[in-house]
């Protein structure tokens, strides 16, 4: 007794006609009624009436016919378990971040991969930005996410989102009441930077210059959260990515004016080893990261030294 025979033999006994169950399964009405006579020669029973049209199912026949029905749901519930058994997510993702994408965001993006796979999880360090790559390149994780992402023959980078560069300050700073700042405004006020060889550091420079403009560096940090309370407590000015004032703005402790007249972004990208084989838990986690990357959801709210990226 196999599938195709069970099959073949509902069909032909709820239709009563040889014929027609042959044609639902594929089949010759020759094949067919074989099979119905090495059927019946198996079980030492008559199952159907042929001299009777349409065809007749004995009373043998319809306990075989409530057989042939439970085997074969039996059978759909043993597929449709298989197929999710090859669907099903699980295991664990290796990630890399730096600081400053924040514990918030990660939270929130292993809450929502929690709900989607369940039986997956995230395991997440953070680290400088230089041994995010290390650990990409020597496969301790399965990504990074980084800022200013850099390509090479080893890794590749998958954008994921720009973070608009915003002007902060202290609420009594003099140009704290603005609505929105132009570059020129900056012309000659106390600024704190970052450290020189960071890369939103020259790219902040970069954008300065480009625009004309000279600012007086009083301080520089190799991190964001020192960068953040020396701003806060002092009258000097900053250029930092919005979204990561999010928990000053809401305590009220700097100000964020947007730039007019040229914006700045901080890219943020995805990264990984060339050609690297991604199991089924790590290419939905990609998705779900591409999937919306710049959700408002998605706050940060840094609580300790953030090393700048």
């Amino acid at each position: 007794m196999n599938v195709e025979t069970i099959s073949l033999f509902k069909d032909i006994a709820i239709t009563r006609s040889v014929s027609k169950g042959a044609a639902l399964n594929g089949v010759s009405q020759s094949a067919a009624s074989q099979m119905l006579k090495q059927l019946e020669k198996s079980i030492g029973m008559r199952l159907l009436d042929s001299s009777k049209r349409p065809l007749v199912v004995t009373e043998a026949g319809r306990l075989y016919l409530d057989l042939c029905r439970d085997v074969l749901r039996r059978h759909d519930d043993f597929r449709s378990g298989l197929d999710a058994l090859r669907t099903r997510v699980e295991g664990s993702v290796r990630i890399a971040a730096i600081y400053s994408v924040g514990l918030s965001e990660m939270s929130e993006l292993e809450r929502e991969f929690s709900s989607r796979h369940p039986e997956a999880k995230l395991e997440v360090e953070y680290l400088r930005p230089e041994r995010v790559y290390d650990a990409v390149l020597t496969d301790r994780v399965d990504v990074g996410l980084v800022s200013y992402p850099e390509a090479s023959r080893e890794v590749k980078v998958i954008p994921w989102r720009e973070e608009e560069m915003v002007v902060a300050m202290s609420p009594f700073h003099q140009l704290a009441g603005r609505q929105s700042v132009h570059p020129s405004d900056l012309a000659g006020m106390d600024f704190i930077a970052f450290d020189e060889e960071l890369p939103i550091r020259k790219q902040i420079d970069r954008f300065l210059e480009s625009q004309g403009v000279q600012v007086h560096v009083t301080m520089h940090f190799d991190n964001l959260q020192s960068l953040k309370e020396a701003v806060a407590e002092t009258r000097s000015l900053s250029i930092l990515p919005g979204r990561l004032l999010l928990k000053e703005l809401s305590l009220g402790r700097l100000v964020a004016i947007p730039i007019t007249g040229a914006r700045l972004f901080r890219p943020l990208g995805i990264i990984h080893r060339r050609k690297k084989q991604f199991h089924r838990a790590s290419q939905a986690f990609l998705d779900l990261l591409q999937e919306k990357p710049q959700s408002g959801s998605l706050e940060l709210a840094p609580q300790e030294l953030v090393p700048a990226g």
